[in-house]
Formats: structure tokens, sequence, C-alpha cells
């Protein structure tokens, strides 16, 4: 039974309207949403986990893509918190693949024209995507492919695109690949996308001495109860449909029996997990919570407090701004009004609003467009801050 104490009967009514209104229109077959503060949650479900297909449900799985950042912090800030990894020593002993980088001269550069890099990677360039690799929004732009995302594609990193978690190698290819290639920023210098989280979810295998999944299960879900979330769906019948928008049709990206139905070989720390929107809830509850049981306050406000600086969140190479201006702290932005989030490209969003007491989680099967999330996620929240 849904408890709505703490939220104005309107708002909440308001936000039911607003998923409703949102499948009517179009901007994805279905949609959960949820709002908490508190002790109080209140979710609303519309439309189908389908085109045509069985009605959205509460614990429907949804790919929740970058969403898994965040979590993957936080499992890593759990390990250094005690001990087994050190946020400023080099990674070269856990990960001598990335030792002794080469960062090449200019980012759309031939592979063979690179300078030593200046100084190793940390485990907190990894944490604030500084570390000199990943994806910057020119190279999307670019009439041609930039030659170390072609090398990328080539070695089936899937790093500098989409998950891919049918295709992507075991942890130890993956890295011994990826250290083929030059990084495109000397560690430090500037914010570049995504990268980072998958390095840190090996690292975090490493040392724990486990498969990144089970040292996730330990150090996070297991402790806050979040049985539904993982890198592969046990139960189809709950994962709904994914789909990309193109030519103002939605077309099906991933089915039910798609990629995401087994354990991958690659446990993707960047975007690689399934969950629910009650999983996700108690991920942004615990943070709001202090952290409990799964990391210390202390590192909480470390996490999620804006860690760039502002030559590092100036330095944008021509083509649109992955970070479009926001600060950025563990596997999350950071916005100046104190509100922590981030989103999944496969329609997914979360954000604590600290000031509130509120956690706005908003799950849909539909993929970004040039314009961003389907307008039900802003929409909801706005809701949720007005109450």
């Amino acid at each position: 039974m849904t408890n709505r104490d703490g939220f104005d009967q309107a708002v909440l009514a308001q936000i039911d309207r607003i998923v409703e209104q949102a499948v009517a229109e179009g901007q994805a077959p279905g949609v959960v949403a949820a709002v908490a503060r508190g002790p109080a949650v209140h979710v609303a479900t519309a439309g189908a986990m389908a085109v045509g297909g069985a009605p959205m449900r509460r614990d429907t799985l949804f790919r929740i893509s970058s969403i898994t950042k965040p979590m993957t912090a936080a499992v890593v800030l759990s390990l250094a918190g005690d001990g087994l990894l050190d946020l400023d020593g080099p990674i070269d002993e856990l990960a001598p693949e990335l030792a002794d980088r080469r960062v090449l001269r200019r980012p759309d550069g031939p592979l063979d024209l690179t300078i030593p890099a200046q100084r190793p990677i940390t485990v907190r360039d990894l944490l604030t995507f500084t570390w000199g690799f990943g994806m910057q929004g020119a190279m999307f732009a670019a009439p041609e492919p930039w030659p170390v995302h072609a090398a990328e594609r080539e070695r089936q990193l899937a790093t500098l695109g989409p998950p891919a978690p049918a295709t992507t190698p075991d942890p130890d290819t993956w890295m011994a690949r990826l250290g083929e290639l030059p990084l495109l920023a000397q560690p430090g210098e500037r914010w570049l996308y995504h990268s980072g989280s998958q390095v840190l979810g090996v690292l975090a295998a490493r040392a724990a001495g486990a498969p990144f999944g089970d040292v996730l299960r330990e150090r996070l879900l297991g402790p806050l109860g979040m049985a539904d979330t993982g890198f592969g769906a046990a139960d189809t019948a709950r994962l709904a449909t994914a789909y990309l928008p193109q030519d103002g049709e939605l077309v099906v990206s991933d089915p039910p029996d798609g990629q995401w139905t087994r354990p991958p070989a690659f446990p993707d720390g960047g975007a690689g997990l399934v969950s629910t929107v009650d999983d996700v809830l108690a991920f942004g509850r615990m943070l709001l919570r202090g952290g409990g049981p799964v990391l210390r306050p202390e590192t909480v406000a470390e996490m999620t407090r804006d860690q760039l600086t502002p030559a590092q969140r100036g330095r944008v190479w021509p083509g649109f701004d992955l970070l479009n201006g926001r600060g950025w702290g563990y596997g999350l932005s950071v916005l100046d009004d104190g509100r922590y989030s981030w989103d999944g490209g496969s329609g997914t969003t979360w954000s604590n609003v600290p000031s509130q007491d509120l956690t706005v989680v908003v799950l849909t099967q539909r993929a970004f467009d040039e314009k961003g999330p389907p307008a039900v996620c802003g929409a909801v929240l706005d809701a949720a801050r007005g109450a």
C-alpha cells in the first residue's frame, strides 16, 4: 500500500496525470515513476512493457544504463573505505595494462602521434572521469571517425558507444585491448565521459578478488535489499522491450530475450545493470540517509560535491558538451542548487534533492534522442520539487 504521508495529494495526482499523459502522447510505450521523501513513497505506472504488450508494472525491469555509474562509484568508495583501494595512489599495480600511458597529440589524430603521460592514473581520476579517456561530443560530430574511435570499435570495447553485453570481451581481455590505445588527454586535464566507470568495475573486482557482480552484491545490492538489480535479467517476463526513436517511429533495440538475458562476459560498471524503480529508490535513499550501511557520511559528502576544477570543466573540444555545464562528483552530476543525479541513455533518470529530502526516479524504455530523455523525466521531477 502506498504511503502518501509527506506529499500533497494534489501533487501526487499531478504526477499520476503526467505519467499517463506521457504514454498517451507517445513519449514511451510505458513509464514507471516514483517519488520518495522520508518513509513516504509514491509510485505511478502507465502504459505497457512493449508496444501492444502486457501492462507496465511496478516491478518491471529496465536497462538503467548510466545510472549504473553512481552504483559502481559507491562500491569503489566502499572498498576504499576498507583500505582495499587508494583513491590517490597510481592504479598501475592493479591495472598494469594502463601503466606508462601515451597520450595523443590531437584527439582526432593518428594513433602513432603521441607524447608520454605526465603522471600515472589514479582511482580518483577514474571516479571524476578525468583520467584521460572517454567520450566527448566532438567525436560524434566529426565527419569521419576519429582513429581512436575506429580502433575502439574494432576491439569491441563498447566504451565510446552504447553498451553491448553480448559482444564485449571478458575483463582481462577488455583491459588488455584498452591498454593498446593511447589516451585522448593527459590524466587530470579534462572530463571525458563513461570509460572511467568501466575501468573502476575491473579495479573493484581485482581489489576484492572476486567478480564485479559478486562485489556489487556484497557491498551494495545485498545490504540495500536491491534483489532485482544485476547484470542480466533472470526473469525476462518482467524485462521491458527497449526502443530507439528513429524518424518519428520507435524501433526495437533490444527485446526481452535479447542481450540482457544472461550474465555478460564483461560486467559493465558504466552502463550494464538492469533494475526496478524500488531498487533505484533504495540506492537514492541510502545516499540521502548519509550512506549507511554502505558508505560513511563523509564519503557521501565527497561523492556528491563537485570535484571538477574550473579548468577541467572549461576544457571542452568543439562539439556539444556531454556534461552540459554541470559539475561532477564521483559517478554522478552535481548541480549548483545541491541536487545530484544522473540519467541512463536508455530512457531512465534518477535525482536526489537533499534540501527537500526528495528522491525521484523515472524509468521508460525509450532511449534518448537529440533532445535528451523523454519529457516525462523532467516533468515528474519538476512536479515533485514543486511540492
